[in-house]
């Protein structure tokens, strides 16, 4: 990682930039850069888990500072090719722009028409989108369960219940770890909801979906 450590520095601020020039918060009082660092930290941690080779880690860095600069900040696709081809080769800049693209939500009136069968179709045929998806998902309920915000618990709450239809649409189930949905992290989500629920039910979920 230390090898990248300038590029992946020069992302971060790119990212950060872009969120707050439309003046995106998380939560009530937090720069939308928090939001992002907290998957990225997700990048970090899990990111050997399903990295396929070294010319993929600046993609998969640019995917979790990326993420929502499509759906929040107003790039379109193009704009985000553009912003990718200056940090990496040509070949990268698609892959990490199709995360990006992969991970915006569709055009809906509610939360499930937002995120619908098409919306998750498209994670799980994106190398690595599934992977970001997670750590995107795993920052919302670490978030959400800091009790950092008013809205914290009702968050919880639809995380907790929305957690076997997540991980089952985002997941191909794939002998590719390019769409890999590592069961470290789904430990770690499990962490985090807890205190919300009784450990053998949470232990059996686990075992019964990575015995599927």
């Amino acid at each position: 990682m230390e090898k990248y450590a300038e590029r992946i520095e020069n992302i971060r601020q790119s990212a950060h930039e872009l969120h707050r020039s439309v003046n995106q918060l998380y939560g009530s009082n937090h720069p939308y850069g928090y939001h992002l660092d907290m998957v990225v930290d997700g990048v970090r941690d899990f990111g050997h888990l399903v990295c396929a080779c070294e010319d993929d880690v600046i993609p998969m860095f640019f995917g979790g500072y990326y993420h929502d600069s499509i759906e929040d900040a107003r790039l379109t696709y193009n704009d985000v090719m553009a912003t990718a081809r200056l940090m990496m080769k040509e070949e990268q800049a698609l892959m990490a722009t199709e995360i990006v693209y992969a991970l915006t939500n569709d055009k809906g009136r509610t939360r499930a028409e937002r995120a619908g069968e098409k919306y998750y179709k498209g994670i799980r045929e994106t190398p690595y989108a599934p992977f970001v998806k997670m750590c995107d998902r795993l920052a919302n309920i670490s978030y959400s369960c800091s009790q950092d915000d008013s809205d914290n618990g009702r968050m919880k709450k639809i995380y907790k219940e929305e957690v076997p239809h997540f991980l089952n649409s985002i997941d191909p189930h794939s002998t590719d770890c390019r769409f890999k949905v590592p069961k470290e992290m789904v430990l770690r989500l499990a962490e985090c909801l807890i205190d919300d629920m009784e450990h053998d039910e949470l232990n059996g979920f686990i075992s019964d979906y990575y015995d599927q």
